[in-house]
């Protein structure tokens, strides 16, 4: 822990919220462990929803204020969403019940269907480009 988070306060915050969501991932993951049929109900939801409109919610719920506009993190405010999204479950537990400075989005707030579109969104991101493939990165 002490070569990631350092003595730089910046730094210690992030260690702290990015240890807290860890934390939040294996209590959700063990939980949701046993609601395989709730979970392949709702993974079905997220490959048939819409990414186009996802990206639409994504800016109307104010999501990319902190995140990034294509999900890729926002610096000192949110984390990388995409690609690559943590499992459904835990983005939607997660969603409903943040522990960081997130608000929660209820069902009443965000419903079940604009969540799957948001989802489908975060899927939807490419991978940034390699390094390599980047001039001024190259030596």
């Amino acid at each position: 822990m002490n070569t990631y988070c350092g003595r730089n306060s910046g730094r210690a915050a992030r260690c702290m919220v990015a240890l807290a969501a860890v934390t939040v991932f294996l209590m959700v993951g063990s939980r949701t462990m046993g609601q395989s049929e709730n979970t392949s109900s709702k993974a079905s939801e997220a490959q048939a929803a819409n990414a186009e409109n996802g990206k639409k919610l994504f800016a109307k719920y104010g999501c990319y204020e902190c995140h990034g506009r294509e999900a890729q993190g926002g610096g000192l405010n949110g984390p990388r969403l995409a690609p690559d999204p943590m499992p459904f479950p835990f983005v939607v537990s997660y969603v409903r019940h943040p522990l960081a400075e997130m608000p929660p989005y209820t069902d009443k707030v965000l419903s079940d269907k604009d969540l799957t579109d948001i989802y489908a969104f975060l899927q939807s991101r490419p991978q940034p480009p390699s390094t390599k493939t980047i001039p001024i990165l190259k030596h």
